[in-house]
């Protein structure tokens, strides 16, 4: 536990900071995201800053990986391999999306959002852990 004690900080720490900044950008508000995803209705086109500044900041990190001998806090990068568009990236893809369009969240905002103690972010939340079990209970393999 003590030896991965600076990894679980930096993980605290960058949770906490990612949260922070869904917050800060509107994306725990489900109205301003359809919003976003509704370019031939009431369009808020504000979002693409948002989505702009974690491409860069993708993009700057994936640029520092070729300088890097290894991950200040690791051994190794953990870098996808697959390069494969197949059935399942498109499914899961699709599902997501769609998910995304209806509920107004992703992830990352519903967890973030669930300290609002709202009943909508924990039935979402509680239907993403449900789709993700029957997923890797049932599905992985058969898509």
């Amino acid at each position: 536990m003590i030896r991965h004690l600076p990894q679980i900080a930096a993980a605290l720490l960058c949770g906490t900071l990612f949260g922070f900044g869904l917050s800060l950008s509107g994306m725990l508000d489900p109205a301003r995201v359809q919003g976003f995803l509704d370019p031939f209705g009431a369009w808020d086109p504000s979002l693409i800053f948002v989505l702009g500044g974690a491409v860069a900041i993708a993009m700057a990190g994936m640029v520092l990986v070729h300088y890097m001998a290894h991950p200040v806090l690791a051994d190794t990068f953990q870098i996808p391999t697959n390069r494969t568009i197949d059935r399942p990236l498109l499914v899961g893809s699709g599902l997501f999306g769609i998910g995304w369009g209806l509920g107004g969240f992703c992830p990352g905002p519903a967890l973030s959002a669930l300290s609002f103690g709202s009943s909508t972010v924990l039935v979402f939340v509680l239907a993403m852990l449900v789709g993700m079990i029957v997923h890797d209970r049932f599905l992985v393999g058969r898509l």
